[in-house]
């Protein structure tokens, strides 16, 4: 009985520990590549109104979405075909929202996935096929133009096996063509903007002194959390683009907030590396938690028997000690070596948080 009960345990915690049983190297060096956006180096939001056609009877009421019918008038007009005043009633019809994201210095030609989304009542739009449908940027100009057979559910779920997809959502992948090209002269620039993807004062610093020192000069600065400023070198005028490939593949180590977040749903928890905490006492169940600045983590438990016939052994029975350098991590690690069930934890975490007594930010999803 006691292997099963052991067994038991281990099925209940590897997919939360999974994450905490490997130690985070406080050195850990990222590139600034991995971290950060350079100025002009980004995407771009494209969308348009299209129609998807071919549908088995379960695309729009024409009578519901009159915005359908005006398209699908529309459309024919440009064909040479006038069905204005005439009673239309097919449902073979859907009209669609069709979004993109144009990468940064896209070529005419280049291909580019799509998402779509209906509008109006249909009921699915598998099967069908998005007709010619012009994608424009924020400045009202059209970048790019889709066409295709339509996939169900989301780009995102293509691989997953199990997946039910939503039928009035579609994608099609490499669905459109670019058309026109954004015009930026990364090259004439004087200065760049790097923005951090995670914005951080003591990251922001530390880019802008590696910078500095690669190039022997202060011409980085950080701006705020989130920029760092880079005036452009005399030996990299009209060269930017290999100033940046020079400096994007120099490594720092990031700074990151002291942060706990807690997925309820899955029992999924994740605890940043530099989350402390002060003194203080936790009773939960049958489970004592005792941290001091003597001993760092003392915790005992009566949750072990050797068989399911016997009385569970008394309170400190299970006793676990870590060393006095022990962080919130070893403190989750011992607790799982005790067999805290999850929802245990999250209640432990979000105790300890509510005395005051956790050094960090707790995150719910």
């Amino acid at each position: 009985m006691q292997n099963k009960t052991v067994i038991s345990l281990i099925n209940i915690v590897f997919v939360l520990w999974i994450v905490l049983i490997f130690p985070v190297n406080s050195n850990s060096d990222s590139r600034i590549k991995d971290i950060v956006n350079f100025e002009g180096v980004r995407d771009n939001v494209l969308v348009g109104y299209g129609l998807v056609t071919g549908l088995n009877g379960t695309g729009d009421n024409l009578k519901n979405s009159t915005f359908t019918q005006k398209g699908l008038v529309n459309l024919l007009e440009k064909l040479g075909i006038n069905t204005r005043g005439e009673n239309i009633k097919t449902k073979n019809i859907a009209a669609v929202m069709v979004t993109a994201t144009l990468p940064g210095f896209s070529r005419a030609g280049n291909k580019i996935s799509i998402n779509l989304s209906t509008l109006g009542d249909a009921k699915s739009i598998k099967g069908g096929t998005l007709l010619a449908t012009p994608l424009m940027g924020i400045d009202g100009k059209i970048y790019a133009v889709a066409q295709g057979q339509v996939g169900i559910g989301k780009l995102s779920d293509t691989r997953q096996d199990n997946f039910k997809p939503i039928l009035t959502s579609g994608y099609i992948i490499n669905g459109a063509s670019v058309e026109r090209e954004i015009e930026f002269d990364l090259n004439s620039l004087t200065k760049v903007n790097i923005s951090l993807n995670n914005p951080d004062l003591t990251t922001a610093r530390s880019i802008a002194n590696a910078i500095n020192s690669y190039l022997s000069d202060t011409l980085s600065s950080a701006r705020d959390p989130g920029t760092v400023i880079l005036q452009i070198p005399d030996g990299y005028q009209n060269n930017v683009v290999g100033l940046l490939a020079d400096i994007e593949n120099i490594t720092i180590s990031p700074d990151t907030t002291a942060k706990i977040i807690i997925d309820e749903a899955t029992g999924t928890v994740v605890i940043g590396r530099h989350v402390k905490i002060s003194k203080v006492a936790v009773a939960q169940k049958n489970l004592i938690v005792k941290i001091s600045p003597v001993k760092e983590f003392e915790i005992e438990a009566d949750i072990l028997s050797s068989s399911d016939n016997e009385e569970p052994a008394p309170p400190g029975t299970a006793l676990k000690v870590l060393e006095p350098t022990a962080s919130l991590a070893d403190l989750v690690s011992g607790l799982n070596s005790l067999g805290v069930k999850t929802q245990d934890l999250i209640t432990i975490l979000k105790s300890i948080r509510d005395a005051g007594a956790l050094q960090g930010e707790i995150e719910i999803k």
